[in-house]
């Protein structure tokens, strides 16, 4: 029992006066600014077993202070523990009211040492949790006495402190005006530090953020199933007090709605039946970032993932693949059932949950040999987050976070130890050969648990096995504002925390992949439409008509490329052929030519002409100076005085293509701009040997094939 103390009440009339008077002066000025700041009903208290574990959860994270200075001595042992809540909602509003004592712990104490609560009374050690936690909730209510309903369950510990502080209401009201007027604040909320008060400003104005389970329901349903209740789609939710939502920039699937809408939704079938998950943004960016970096049948590690709403978002993203999600650190056994019972509800199929902690993890486990991408979430300071019960709550975190939130900041050896944690985890993760990819996803603000970690792991990585190194690479996530392009100047991905989302770290580290490995045309398209580049296209096989094609297609560059090659060849035997034939012309000129020198010389010398040069054609003289070789040949013929040699008709019929050419340049000079077909032909006469043919023209009739429309009669004489 808690007994006072009557030998300590010495206060004279004229000092309760006074206290009568700061207790007033409190009521009306707390009251006055209470309601017309936020403009929100009366409270009137919370049920005993939320006192309970409040009172167990701030003993918990309490803030410790050395012997000499702690008046007020908390015991080690719990109150009597309770049943698991079934409501959700319990639990919410018990961490609720255990960070906000938390945050108000040393006024708290002081008003109860003011007020002479300690050490005026026989309180067990056991107890002090529970009227620190109670004395909050009692001066928030403006010392207005709690409203019990009749079916609710009394606890006797709770009664028994109600009474206590029922009995010191005056003097407790007064202790906390004097605090007022010794800070000079209007409320004891200004007496909180700066960085303390800006979280709770972005709390209370942080919007709602939810995933569309894609498996139960369709985007499109979603939004003809909210305009039916009420809420018209918006670009931006900020500042609007109606029944609004957006879609969100990042995430295509990622619904926002304004704070004060979530006890509407949480009762519509949307969220009851787990089309709509309430979840915080920094979690589907992370899942989205894995799912860009996928291929068709590449699996997933998941490690530190803590909400299973994040491993459902995962595993639903990849449902039309064979992709296979491995989540490990399930250390309890009796989990497994309900979480196989949530999954089911959800749709979710390919979920496989190991048992092993992810230390423990081998990286050459058969089952994880298929494993491309690790998401790696691992435990931080989160300084990032405005609302750390909500964030504890869905993310399953240590209630230690509530302790540096109600500081404003994390000691330096705690972020040293939380660092040092990261850095293994992420090292580990980069010893599994067949990855090609991890994703490291913070809720801090914290360099140290940030870019310092990743700089430090792709340092010290290992590089004794044969593979390729990791390296930072650029975000997957849209960029959408000039802010964010900023903050992800040297490849991270980072979201400052603010009045529209809490804070986030993205990184992204991937290793070439092995040149010997060939991608499939197939996982270049999963992987675009991924990210969104085939929107509106269908992919689908390729019909039996194009397979045609591409097989005619083929044949055809083949037989062209074989019927070229051929022509050459045999061009290059006719001019070797007419070459040869040239030469033995020459030989048999040559010798009438030179016994009639001898027998004739004085001819000679009354005609002085020396013997001229035929000047080949334009086309042959270009063809035999690109062949390159290094013997000419020499292709003039000596014409004998006075006597006409009988020549033999012959057409030369060539196709206009370029040869290859040893010396470009001069092949560019002496080769015709436009192609033409030339024909050489012999002068129009009916001597022995000469053969009628139609293609003699007459004396001064321009040959019509030397137009490039001029066809022949055989297009290729050579053949």
């Amino acid at each position: 029992m808690l007994n006072s103390t009557d030998d300590l009440e010495f206060e004279t009339a004229e000092n309760i006066e006074e206290i009568s008077q700061l207790s007033a002066l409190e009521l009306c000025d707390a009251s006055s600014s209470e309601q017309s700041s936020t403009g929100t009903p009366e409270k009137t208290g919370y049920p005993d077993s939320v006192y309970v574990t409040a009172a167990n959860v701030f003993r918990g994270i309490r803030i410790e202070k050395s012997p000499e200075k702690a008046l007020i001595k908390y015991g080690s042992e719990p109150l009597q523990s309770l049943p698991q809540y079934e409501d959700e909602s319990l639990q919410r509003l018990s961490y609720e009211l255990a960070f906000s004592t938390l945050k108000y712990q040393d006024i708290l104490e002081s008003i109860l040492i003011d007020s002479y609560i300690f050490p005026s009374t026989t309180i067990p050690d056991h107890l002090s949790s529970l009227i620190v936690v109670m004395l909050y909730d009692f001066q928030d209510r403006k010392f207005q006495n709690r409203v019990i309903t009749d079916n609710e369950e009394s606890i006797a510990e709770v009664q028994e402190v109600e009474n206590l502080l029922n009995s010191f209401k005056t003097k407790l009201a007064a202790a906390l005006a004097r605090c007022r007027i010794k800070h000079d604040a209007l409320s004891i909320y200004q007496i909180l530090p700066e960085e303390v008060r800006k979280q709770e400003l972005r709390a209370s104005t942080l919007p709602l953020y939810a995933w569309i389970n894609t498996c139960k329901i369709s985007p499109e349903n979603v939004f003809s199933n909210l305009k039916k209740k009420g809420y018209n789609r918006v670009q931006s939710v900020l500042h609007i007090d109606g029944k609004v939502f957006a879609v969100d920039q990042h995430c295509c699937d990622v619904l926002i709605f304004p704070s004060h809408l979530k006890s509407d939704l949480i009762n519509t079938d949307l969220f009851k039946e787990y089309k709509l998950i309430f979840q915080d943004k920094s979690r589907s960016l992370a899942v989205h970032s894995v799912r860009a970096l996928l291929n068709m049948d590449d699996d997933i590690l998941m490690v530190n993932t803590g909400s299973w709403y994040t491993v459902a978002h995962m595993s639903i993203l990849t449902s039309s693949n064979t992709t296979k999600v491995f989540v490990c650190g399930v250390q309890s056994q009796a989990k497994d059932p309900d979480l196989k019972k949530l999954f089911t509800k959800m749709g979710c199929k390919n979920i496989e949950i190991l048992p092993e902690t992810f230390v423990n993890l081998e990286s050459k486990d058969h089952r994880l040999q298929k494993v491309k991408v690790i998401l790696l979430l691992p435990r931080c300071s989160g300084l990032g987050v405005s609302n750390p019960v909500e964030f504890i709550l869905n993310e399953h975190e240590d209630a230690d976070l509530l302790k540096d939130h109600s500081q404003g900041g994390t000691s330096e050896d705690k972020l040293l130890a939380l660092a040092q944690q990261q850095y293994e985890q992420l090292i580990h993760a980069m010893k599994f050969a067949k990855a090609q990819a991890v994703v490291y996803c913070t809720c801090s603000v914290y360099s140290q648990e940030n870019e310092a970690v990743v700089k430090k792991a792709l340092e010290f990585q290992d590089q004794g096995i044969k593979i390729q190194p990791y390296r930072v690479s650029p975000p997957v996530l849209p960029l959408c504002s000039l802010k964010e392009i900023h903050l992800s100047t040297d490849k991270f991905f980072r979201m400052e925390p603010s009045e529209i989302t809490n804070g986030c770290f993205l990184s992204i580290l991937t290793r070439e992949r092995d040149p010997s490995e060939t991608v499939s045309v197939k996982d270049v398209l999963a992987r675009a439409a991924a990210k969104g580049l085939l929107d509106g296209m269908e992919l689908g096989k390729s019909s039996k008509r194009e397979k045609k094609k591409k097989k005619s297609k083929t044949a055809l560059t083949k037989s062209c490329t074989t019927e070229s090659n051929g022509i050459q060849m045999k061009i290059a035997e006719y001019l070797n052929r007419e070459t040869k034939a040239a030469s033995q012309t020459d030989t048999l000129l040559t010798k009438p030519a030179a016994s009639q020198k001898n027998s004739t010389p004085s001819a000679a010398v009354a005609n002085p002409r020396k013997p001229q040069k035929a000047s080949p054609g334009p086309l042959v003289s270009s063809v035999m100076k690109n062949a390159g070789s290094s013997r000419p040949c020499n292709y003039s013929r000596h014409r004998p005085e006075g006597r006409v040699i009988p020549l033999k008709p012959v057409e030369i019929m060539l196709p206009p293509v370029m040869l290859p050419s040893s010396s470009p340049q001069a092949s560019r000079s002496q080769l015709p701009t436009q192609h033409f077909y030339y024909r050489w032909v012999a002068p129009k006469t009916s001597g022995p040997g000469y053969l009628p043919t139609s293609s003699i023209y007459k004396r001064g009739e321009k040959p019509k094939e030397n137009l490039p429309s001029a066809r022949l009669g055989h297009p290729r004489p050579w053949l």
